[in-house]
């Protein structure tokens, strides 16, 4: 029977497979990546829904209804997405093998590889095998290393993430108004909820907050009682922020206070509100996306590389001498391009990438045991350079919780000492709700109450009656018995408190009338102490001529006060932070403070820490309306950057990098996370809220205490004086070897030593004893509280550095030489 041409239409194909144009075969390939590739999309679970809205400027029940048809609340869904570092901290073996290569080849991803690689390459290529093998694994093995080490910080910190992840109570009632109600959600507070973590909250969810609770996504008020917020780690402010349920159109960030945003903290009331927003789409995560990539900071590979190039001409030139050298004596080209080769391969040093792994790797692992996890061991040649430190405030250099630190007269600023100061603590203390069990709610009530709890007891005042603190109504009071006196106590804002004032306690122990200077003394004061950065409370009281007509009407009955004084509170600076600043200037760093809060309590705290130039002080909106060349020698003036946005801040950091300054960023909060990732050395310190600050971070410090950060950047400099020694020793001895080479060619005619003895060379006399000085620490056991010494380092090219490698390279060369004609002599060469 007749055949059919070509036979089955497989076989057909396959026949014509190799006619077939190579541009059709490339198109071929490229769908068939595509087919899979949409095969793999296909199997993966749809994003969570991204609702974008201005929420603040709706009503609650528009809020409501423009989420009513997302997924309905309560219902059960995976944990969305919490982050790679996250996810990385329980991996199957076949995954841990992936990151592993992918971690080794970024690591290859290196400036020396290519070096290291050409001279594998031309090993090769003149027979010797065993010597491309000798430099390959020496590039593999200081991969594998610091691919090891990457991961071992990744999952370092991923533990330390998870354990500090947000719960959310989730309710399960459906967010239906009651029309009826003055107040159409007030009924939820009453729903049953349920416990999850914070990456199963999806939009559309309704989450029940109370005091010390730590908000879980941005989130739509609908319902609140006394209500305050702290919203430190997003806007800088360290005074706890008034919320509530009206809208608030047109508003920044700072200024919505119907709004709730993740990573903040509830300080006092409770409230239930709508999720608007989760995971990147939050403000925190629009933070961290705006960090964007990290900018491309040389690292301690680039800085050896960049040495390594500047000897490269002159090895190249040593192995051309060697060639023409054997050339001219007679040897055959064959032998004497081998030799040539052999000495500008043996040149290479080799040894360089594993120096400079192997001392960051010892260098982190003493930073861990102090506390300071390294997430980039890249990050540490930087840290021996910085010379400009920016800190963030709250958090950071403060200890983010309010101190009372201030007890003034009606009418002077200064501060009071002895009866005074005491009588105008215990009616402030009064004034609080009666410490016990329970937890005080508002932060200046806590801080009132630390603060009188150093006076003796307080054992003639009876508490009869409270009335808690409200925003609306701006003070807090307290009925009571004073002995056989029945008092009201009171203390609030001093704009509504001088109002309600009709006389003044003075120094002679009465009451005189609150005349119109003394009510001007009054305002001055509180003006001077606003000034020094000090939140300003007025105290007040009055006797009570009958107890029941108070009772139960206590807000209609503060009137016809007596003005005690005034108190101040502020966020306090942390023990070591003033220690710190005062060392690192010291050092030859320049500090600055980059923060969201008022300049003039901004520059109080830089002041009272010792920061230089604390009154030069510079604003966000000051930054923006100067040009580019006139803002970048501005912000190396001032040493106080206040009321700044998350974009100032990077816009800071940025210039300061094009004015050459070396930067390290640290803060704690999502706002200053784009900066973290945008300095030279990102430090975040660990806190709560700081969830975006550690993923932008080079370093993460797991305690908060600026103590730490010296720790960092002594190892850092240790680290550059430790690998300084380290390359001395290498190229020095490298470049002995060079020259040797080529004086012993000009002697004999041939090289004195082939391309492995060269290598083993460099192994036993020049790497190991290099290993050795990279990863001795500077000052074994040394005092912590040591000077930093010296300025920051500046590099491997200067004139010691020349100086040293003269030095190493003279001596090897002469010793070798004088040996090698000795035993040339005595015929034992």
């Amino acid at each position: 029977p007749r055949r059919r041409p070509g036979g089955p239409l497989p076989r057909r194909a396959a026949a014509a497979l190799p006619e077939l144009p190579p541009v059709h075969a490339a198109s071929l390939m490229a769908m068939l990546a595509n087919g899979l590739s949409a095969r793999r999309l296909e199997h993966r679970p749809l994003p969570p829904p991204v609702v974008r809205d201005a929420w603040h400027a709706l009503t609650a029940e528009e809020a409501v209804r423009r989420l009513s048809r997302t997924a309905a609340p309560g219902e059960d869904r995976e944990p969305r997405t919490a982050g790679p570092l996250v996810q990385r901290t329980a991996v199957r073996p076949g995954k841990a093998v992936l990151r592993l290569a992918a971690a080794v080849r970024q690591e290859l991803d290196d400036p020396l590889t290519p070096v290291l690689a050409l001279g594998a390459a031309a090993s090769a290529v003149v027979g010797s095998s065993v010597d491309a093998l000798l430099v390959s694994s020496v590039m593999a093995g200081n991969a594998l290393i610091g691919g090891a080490q990457r991961m071992r910080a990744e999952k370092a910190l991923g533990e330390l993430m998870l354990g500090q992840q947000t719960r959310a109570r989730r309710l399960r009632a459906a967010a239906e108004p009651d029309p009826s109600a003055a107040e159409p959600f007030a009924h939820l507070r009453t729903a049953a909820t349920e416990q999850i973590t914070a990456g199963r909250l999806r939009v559309g969810d309704l989450i029940q907050l109370r005091s010390e609770d730590l908000v879980p996504a941005d989130a739509r008020l609908l319902w609140a009682e006394s209500l305050e917020v702290d919203e430190a780690t997003l806007t800088g402010e360290s005074v706890p922020v008034a919320k509530s349920v009206e809208p608030s159109p047109g508003a920044d960030p700072a200024d919505r206070h119907c709004m709730l945003y993740e990573g903040t903290t509830v300080v006092a009331g409770s409230a239930v509100a709508l999720v608007v927003a989760t995971a990147e789409t939050t403000e925190a995560g629009r933070a961290a996306a705006l960090a964007g990539t990290a900018d491309a900071s040389s690292s301690m590979q680039a800085r050896l590389a960049e040495l390594t190039h500047q000897a490269l001409p002159a090895t190249l030139l040593g192995g051309a001498a060697v060639t023409v050298l054997g050339t001219l004596r007679g040897l055959p080209l064959r032998r004497a391009l081998g030799s040539g080769v052999a000495v500008a391969v043996a040149a290479v040093p080799e040894g360089l990438p594993l120096v400079a792994t192997i001392s960051q790797l010892a260098a982190a692992r003493r930073l861990s045991r102090l506390g300071v996890l390294v997430r980039s061991t890249r990050a540490l040649e930087a840290l021996g350079r910085v010379d400009t430190l920016c800190f963030d405030k709250t958090g950071t250099l403060t200890e983010g919780r309010l101190r009372l630190v201030r007890a003034t007269g009606p009418t002077r600023p200064h501060p009071l000492t002895g009866a005074g100061e005491r009588r105008i603590l215990r009616v402030a203390a009064r004034a609080c709700p009666p410490p016990g069990s329970r937890q005080v709610p508002h932060a200046t009530d806590r801080a009132v109450l630390d603060r009188a709890g150093d006076l003796p007891p307080d054992d003639r005042w009876s508490l009869e009656e409270e009335l808690p603190f409200e925003t609306t109504r701006g003070f807090s009071a307290s009925l009571g018995h004073d002995g056989y006196r029945t008092v009201l106590a009171v203390k609030g804002a001093p704009e509504v408190l001088l109002e309600r004032c009709t006389r003044v306690h003075t120094s002679a122990h009465h009451d005189e009338p609150l005349t119109a200077s003394r009510r001007r003394a009054a305002a001055g004061t509180v003006r001077r102490l606003a000034g020094q950065g000090l939140r300003v409370l007025a105290i007040a009281e009055r006797s009570v001529a009958d107890p029941g007509a108070v009772r139960g009407q206590v807000a209609d009955h503060v009137e016809d006060l007596a003005l005690l004084g005034f108190i101040g509170i502020a966020d306090t600076p942390r023990p070591t932070a003033e220690e710190a600043v005062q060392r690192l200037c010291a050092a030859g760093v320049r500090t600055t403070m980059i923060t969201g809060d008022h300049p003039d309590t901004a520059a109080a705290v830089a002041a009272e820490l010792g920061i230089p130039d604390a009154d030069r002080v510079l604003t966000g909106a000051e930054l923006d309306a100067m040009p580019a060349a006139d803002r970048i020698a501005a912000v190396q003036r001032a040493a106080v950057f206040a009321r700044v946005s998350p974009a100032q801040k990077v816009r800071i950091v940025k210039d300061l990098r094009r004015a050459g300054r070396v930067v390290a960023m640290t803060g704690d909060g999502a706002n200053d996370a784009a900066a973290i990732r945008r300095a030279d050395v990102g430090i975040a310190v660990v806190g709560r809220g700081s969830g975006a600050a550690r993923i932008a971070a080079d370093l993460v410090l797991t305690a908060p205490d600026t103590a730490l950060i010296l720790d960092a950047l002594r190892e850092g400099r240790a680290l550059w004086n430790s690998v300084r020694d380290a390359v001395a020793i290498l190229v020095g001895g490298n470049a002995g070897e060079v020259s040797f080479t080529v004086l012993g060619t000009a002697l004999s005619g041939d090289a004195p030593l082939s391309t492995r003895q060269l290598l083993v060379v460099n192994m036993l006399t020049d790497m190991l004893p290099a290993l050795a000085v990279a990863i001795t620490p500077a000052d074994p056991g040394g005092d912590a509280a040591a000077p930093l010494g010296g300025a920051p380092v500046r590099g491997f090219t200067g004139r010691d550095m020349r100086r040293a490698l003269a030095v190493r390279g003279t001596a090897t060369a002469a010793a070798a030489l004088a040996s090698w004609q000795l035993g040339r002599l005595t015929r034992l060469v």
